[in-house]
């Protein structure tokens, strides 16, 4: 069990923990900490955090665990603030989507306590942000990554590993490189592609018509472009080298597709569409 649990930027993934873990009295405390107490009284009024404060340092103090969900330009501030004020048997995680720059962050703003971080991402999440849109099913069979350092404590792995499986989460171990080159492509490109769509949509002449007859298939494919944009830059900037080796294989992908239409090559059209069409259909099978 959790005594103490902080968690610092309480929105969508760090109020969804809260709830999830409450549930299961798994943890005695929650105590929650932003830069806006507005939002913390909030989520203080709907009861996924017993007490809160604005002060990182303070927040911290007496913690065993401390998750930080705060967007991952904020990340080395936010870990160098909290030094100070960490116990000795803290244990440090986050659930930052990148993380090799969150690892950087943490090595300088945790220096000496670098050693109780192990840096984690859920695989879960909605187009919605904000600790109002939290509830306690959202990593219910859901993957959470962790990408341990050679010289992290295996406790602390141990102990937030355990956290995560009682959410309800398949816990999984990957390096750090491999975990930032597959969400780039699997998680990152999709953002950046939903993203420019609506962008780009949204910059013509007949716009409005335009999403005025847009039916389930503009809906289905561009639901995460409501997602947070500051989040998301951050993102796109934390994984750059990944996102643009995975954004340079789409773009070539859809050059050829475009030469293919132009062509009036319909067998090529059925195969690269057939391919997508197994592929799409193993993965939602394996999701079912």
């Amino acid at each position: 069990m959790i005594n103490r649990l902080c968690i610092i930027g309480v929105g969508l993934i760090g109020g969804s923990l809260s709830r999830s873990l409450r549930e299961q009295s798994y943890c005695s405390t929650v105590v929650g900490c932003s830069r806006d107490e507005k939002h913390l009284q909030r989520a203080q009024a709907l009861g996924v955090i017993d007490h809160y404060d604005t002060d990182i340092a303070s927040a911290v103090r007496d913690a065993d665990m401390v998750v930080v969900a705060v967007p991952l330009g904020a990340m080395e501030a936010v870990f160098t603030a909290m030094h100070p004020g960490l116990a000795e048997q803290a244990v440090i995680t986050d659930v930052g989507s990148s993380k090799a720059s969150v690892v950087e962050a943490a090595r300088t703003g945790l220096g000496d306590r670098f050693t109780a971080f192990v840096p984690g991402h859920p695989i879960a999440g909605t187009e919605k942000s904000g600790v109002e849109a939290s509830f306690s099913e959202l990593f219910q069979d859901r993957k959470v990554i962790l990408t341990p350092l050679p010289e992290t404590r295996p406790s602390a792995v141990e102990a937030v590993r355990a956290m995560w499986q009682t959410a309800g989460a398949e816990v999984l171990d990957l390096e750090v490189s491999h975990h930032d080159e597959v969400l780039a492509a699997t998680s990152h490109l999709p953002h950046v592609l939903a993203f420019a769509l609506v962008e780009s949509l949204a910059r013509m002449s007949d716009r409005d018509e335009i999403f005025q007859y847009a039916a389930g298939g503009f809906r289905d494919f561009t639901r995460i472009a409501s997602s947070d944009p500051v989040m998301w830059a951050d993102i796109c900037l934390a994984n750059h080298d990944a996102l643009l080796a995975a954004v340079t294989r789409f773009q070539a992908d859809l050059n050829e597709l475009q030469d293919t239409i132009e062509r009036g090559d319909r067998q090529g059209l059925l195969d690269v569409f057939s391919r997508a069409k197994q592929a799409r259909d193993r993965y939602a099978d394996g999701q079912q």
